[in-house]
C-alpha cells in the first residue's frame, strides 16, 4: 500500500505527514513516569514500607498527581479540538487504545488520592486536621489499605503499558509495530520513578533498594530494547527499513549515544560501582536515567513518524 507519494515541496497543499510535536512526548514520559510512581508505591503499600518515617515513598502519590497534571496538560495542548474532549467520556470504545487510555487517566486519580489518604503529608496534616483522622481511620482497616495498594498497583501497570499501545495500534507506522513497546515504556517509567525516589530520599537504606531495584530495571530496559529492533528486524521489509532510522539513519547517533548509552548503560555502570562501594553515590546516574526516559520518547515518536509503508 502505497500511503503517499509526491513530486512537489509545497507545503501548502501537501499534506504534513508528522503531526505530533513536543506535546506527545512529554505525555508519555509523565505518563510512564506516573505509572512507575503508582507501582512502586502500591508495591510499598502492601509490604508496609511506605509508613516508615522519613520514607520519600510517601509523597509519590502526591507527586504523582501533580506530575499527572501536567502530563493530561501537554496531551490537551495537542489536541486539535480542545472544546470537544469532554466527548471522551460519554463513550467507550473497547477496540480504541485512545479510549482505554482516557477512561485509565480518570481511574488513576482516586487511586492516587487514596495512596495520599493513608499517608497525608506533615504540612496537609497541620492545614487540615480533619485528613489526620481520617488517614488513621483508613490505616487501621486492612482491607482497604490492601485494595488501595492493588489499585496503584493495576492502573500503574496499566498506565505505563498503555503509553506504549497508543502508539504500536497506529499500523500506518511500521517502527511502532511491537509487541515490545507497551513493556518497554512501562518498566522504562519503573526505572524512572525509581531513580527520582532514589534522587529524593535521605535514608540511606532506601537508597540502596531504590539503586537496586533500579539496576533491575535498566537490565529489563536494555533487554527489551533488543528484542524490539529484533522483532523489527525480523519481520517484513517495511519493519526492517523502519529500523534503520535507528541503525545508521538519523537517529542513530541520538538514540545509542542519548538513550542506550548515557541513558541506560552509564548510569547502570555507575550505580554498580557505588553498589560495590568503589564511588560515593551521586545523583548523576538518577540524573541521567530521568533524562534518558525523556529522551527514548522524543525519539520513538518522532522516528516512528518517519517511517512509512510506502514511498513518500
Amino acid at each position: 500500500m502505497t500511503e503517499f507519494t509526491n513530486t512537489r515541496a509545497n507545503h501548502l497543499v501537501d499534506p504534513f505527514l508528522q503531526v505530533w510535536g513536543w506535546e506527545i512526548p512529554v505525555y508519555l514520559f509523565l505518563g510512564g513516569l506516573v505509572a512507575g510512581m503508582m507501582v512502586i508505591a502500591g508495591g510499598a503499600m502492601f509490604a508496609d514500607r511506605q509508613r516508615r518515617a522519613g520514607s520519600v515513598l510517601t509523597l509519590l502519590p502526591g507527586l504523582g498527581l501533580v506530575l499527572l497534571s501536567l502530563g493530561m496538560g501537554a496531551l490537551f495542548l495537542d489536541l486539535e479540538h480542545k472544546p470537544f474532549v469532554w466527548r471522551l467520556y460519554t463513550t467507550f470504545q473497547p477496540a480504541s487504545p485512545m479510549s482505554w487510555g482516557a477512561w485509565i487517566l480518570i481511574a488513576v486519580v482516586p487511586a492516587l488520592l487514596g495512596a495520599l489518604l493513608l499517608n497525608v503529608p506533615a504540612f496537609l496534616r497541620r492545614r487540615f486536621p480533619a485528613l489526620t483522622a481520617l488517614s488513621e481511620a483508613l490505616c487501621a482497616q486492612a482491607a482497604v489499605v490492601r485494595a488501595i495498594a492493588a489499585a496503584n498497583l493495576v492502573l500503574g501497570g496499566l498506565l505505563g503499558i498503555y503509553t506504549g499501545i497508543l502508539l504500536s495500534a497506529l499500523g500506518a507506522r511500521p517502527l511502532w509495530n511491537s509487541a515490545a513497546l507497551g513493556p518497554l515504556f512501562l518498566t522504562s517509567g519503573l526505572s524512572s520513578a525509581a531513580a527520582l525516589a532514589h534522587l529524593a530520599t535521605r535514608d540511606r537504606s532506601e537508597s540502596e533498594q531504590l539503586a537496586r531495584a533500579d539496576q533491575r530495571f535498566l537490565q529489563a530496559e536494555l533487554a527489551l530494547i533488543a528484542l524490539f529492533l529484533i522483532g523489527l528486524l525480523t519481520a517484513t521489509q517495511v519493519h526492517i527499513r523502519a529500523a534503520t532510522l535507528l541503525l545508521g539513519g538519523p537517529f542513530t547517533a541520538v538514540f545509542w549515544v542519548g538513550v542506550v548509552g548515557l541513558g541506560i548503560a552509564l548510569p547502570l555502570f555507575l550505580q554498580s560501582l557505588a553498589a560495590g562501594q568503589r564511588i560515593r553515590p551521586t545523583p548523576v546516574g538518577p540524573l541521567l536515567v530521568l533524562a534518558g526516559s525523556l529522551l527514548l520518547r522524543f525519539v520513538i515518536v518522532h522516528a516512528g513518524q518517519l517511517s512509512r509503508w510506502g514511498p513518500v
